[in-house]
């Protein structure tokens, strides 16, 4: 069996999806992409070494964006600070006093619970709010 050049190159996209559908990985998606492209250029005509080199260039400048664009976008909230995911998030507690560990014991929800401060923040007492959960642990901003 004689097997065109573009054949074999949509052969090749063909199973970087199937890769990449198997481990989630979007970069090999971008070189799918590159690779198509080189199926393209052996349509067009185009020598192995154009085929190569256009496949190549397009893969590697999907990826470089894909990577660009993932990078620039701010992160993701973590799903420990988000109120949708935890209810705690946002409630306000009231903080008698600080440990010298940088602790405090707090009575929340019917429960002692152990509030942290964000680093760089002088603790203080009074109320406080919720900011994100750690474990068992309270981290809380000041009102």
């Amino acid at each position: 069996m004689n097997l065109d050049a573009s054949t074999l190159w949509w052969l090749m996209a063909g199973a970087a999806v199937v890769a990449e559908l198997l481990t989630g990985t979007f970069y090999l998606l971008m070189l799918a992409v590159g690779l198509a492209a080189g199926a393209l250029a052996a349509h067009a005509g185009l020598g192995s070494t154009g085929q190569v080199l256009v496949s190549a260039l397009v893969g590697a400048g999907t990826v470089f964006v894909a990577y660009l664009r993932r990078r620039s976008r701010p992160g993701e909230p973590s799903a420990r600070a988000d109120r949708s995911v935890n209810l705690d998030v946002g409630e306000t507690i009231y903080i008698d006093a600080w440990q010298a560990d940088g602790t405090a014991t707090v009575k929340y929800r019917g429960a002692q619970w152990t509030a942290i401060h964000r680093p760089g923040i002088t603790p203080s007492t009074g109320a406080h709010r919720v900011a994100e959960l750690i474990g068992n642990r309270l981290l809380v901003d000041p009102l």
